[in-house]
């Protein structure tokens, strides 16, 4: 019987977690016809011997397990390994599961219900981080979006407003966006699959249930990932998709954060920065800032005032829930709406 729903695994040196994740797999409550797709990306540990005992369980429970990899020297990385484990699966829906995370009972049938009604949206959920107090802001941050930043929030330094390991879509829809990107380490590969899935016109939903415990440790592929590479990927997603909708615009943060984003805007994009505002006196006491670097003469010199002063659009470069609630309470103050008015690029 061809599955209703994949479980789509890739697995590199994942021993330490696998039983887990595993079992995990084997105590979903879906009844539909489920299977798990692994890959095993050149794993040296005991991955393979982990996965061989759990498929005699999980295939005495009705639940199809096909297994692929290969043993080169080297491992060819995430994006590679999830193209080969979707490629050999057959589930009408996706279900994306990391080696070293752990499932509840009820993720397959709750996301597969809210996949249905929404066959191009990718569908994730809520999480329990652990080690629970790793990564808190975090955590907050994926867990309590409203579902309307699900869309807005997309340009922030967190990635993707759903995680990647609680993604769940139709094959169909991953078929018309996908695959991901085979660059290997240190490529983000749910980040550009994410922004292509924007591109196509995707939705984004979030199921509210903690379905997914999502570990946190030094070994985890996203940790291979140079900031500077993130930063790049956003401020272009940024130019491409937010920035030709608005004449001019106002960057909220006149500190390091503003300015590098000022300087990493193509030159059709700096010239529309008007403003940068800010709250701290001696910044804005010195009038402008400018850019000492550019090629232009005369230099750009942008004006720098209180963020009062300032008119919307603003790309905001001030991370949430560092200031104790004084920087989220003066943007309330100015009643804009989110996505319209501003953006976060913290």
């Amino acid at each position: 019987m061809r599955a209703q729903v994949s479980v789509i695994l890739p697995v590199h040196n994942a021993e330490p977690w696998l039983d887990e994740c595993l079992r995990s797999v084997l105590q979903q409550d879906f009844e539909g016809a489920m299977e798990l797709s692994v890959f095993n990306d050149a794993s040296k540990d005991k991955s393979m011997a982990i996965i061989e005992k759990w498929k005699v369980k999980l295939e005495g429970s009705g639940i199809l397990v096909v297994i692929g990899g290969h043993d080169s020297p080297s491992p060819r990385g995430v994006g590679y390994s999830k193209n080969k484990a979707i490629a050999q699966s057959s589930g009408s829906y996706l279900c994306f599961l990391d080696s070293d995370d752990v499932m509840m009972p009820q993720r397959v049938r709750l996301q597969l219900e809210a996949a249905v009604g929404h066959p191009t949206s990718i569908i994730g959920c809520q999480v329990r981080r652990e080690p629970p107090n790793s990564t808190e802001r975090y955590t907050r941050w994926i867990n309590q979006l409203a579902p309307e930043q699900l869309l807005t929030q997309v340009f922030t330094s967190n990635g993707p407003t759903v995680v990647m390991p609680t993604w769940f879509c139709s094959r169909a829809w991953f078929s018309h966006v996908g695959p991901f990107d085979e660059g290997g380490q240190g490529v983000p590969e749910d980040l550009l699959l994410f922004y292509n899935h924007l591109r196509a016109g995707g939705g984004v939903r979030r199921v509210d249930q903690r379905l997914l415990l999502y570990r946190y440790h030094p070994g985890a592929a996203t940790h291979s990932v140079l900031e500077t590479t993130i930063w790049t990927h956003r401020v272009r997603f940024l130019e491409e998709r937010a920035l030709p909708h608005w004449a001019t615009f106002t960057i909220w943060n006149a500190g390091k954060q503003g300015r590098r984003l000022y300087r990493s805007l193509t030159a059709g994009s700096r010239h529309k920065v008007v403003a940068f505002c800010d709250v701290d006196e001696n910044k804005i006491k010195k009038g402008f800032y400018c850019y000492e670097d550019s090629q232009e003469r005369p230099k750009p010199r942008v004006p720098i005032l209180h963020f009062r002063a300032a008119r919307p659009p603003f790309v905001i470069c001030v991370k949430l829930d560092l200031t104790g609630g004084a920087f989220e309470d003066n943007l309330r103050s100015l009643h804009l709406q989110e996505g319209r008015d501003f953006l976060h690029f913290s």
